[in-house]
């Protein structure tokens, strides 16, 4: 049993890493684990923050937090650079960002039907998914359609006076 509040501090900051881990792990190759039949209920995720990567790439190198934390804000800080001076960003196997300008639109108020305006250009960011992440993201879109599917499916098959 704990006792002491300095140790019941640690001990939830423990727990609190293991679950970030645990949401991190989400997304490696294993998950989603095999499910019963094949079938995928639903994936409910939080999003992947920089804090998730920075633990995890502590956790798989040995490398201080800290240290890692710098590596991978210089990297970001590196990307946004470049694109901010109009250079295009690759990374093999991820993808591209590309810096575009929109072109100019009208818009329209819907609360002034008659009113309408010019929406000037703006610089934008382009993102073409590498052909490693498109196949990835295409098998996990196949699943979630074969378990939507399969969902309706016994939908129909159960009588809806129940």
């Amino acid at each position: 049993m704990i006792h002491s509040s300095a140790a019941k501090r640690l001990a939830f900051r423990v727990l609190l890493e293991h679950l970030r881990l645990l949401k991190f792990y989400r997304f490696c190759d294993q998950w989603p684990p095999p499910q019963p039949y094949g079938t995928i209920i639903k994936i409910d995720m939080s999003k992947l923050t920089k804090r998730d990567i920075v633990v995890s790439i502590s956790n798989q190198t040995g490398m201080v937090q800290h240290q890692v934390f710098d590596v991978v804000q210089r990297t970001l800080d590196k990307i946004t650079d470049s694109l901010a001076n109009n250079i295009p960003v690759e990374l093999r196997n991820f993808g591209v960002f590309q810096p575009r300008l929109t072109k100019p639109r009208v818009g329209r108020n819907p609360n002034q039907p008659g009113s309408s305006f010019v929406i000037p250009p703006r610089a934008t960011v382009k993102f073409k998914a590498g052909k490693i992440m498109r196949q990835r993201v295409e098998k996990l879109s196949r699943q979630l359609k074969e378990a939507a599917e399969r969902k309706t499916k016994t939908e129909a098959g159960v009588p809806s006076g129940e």
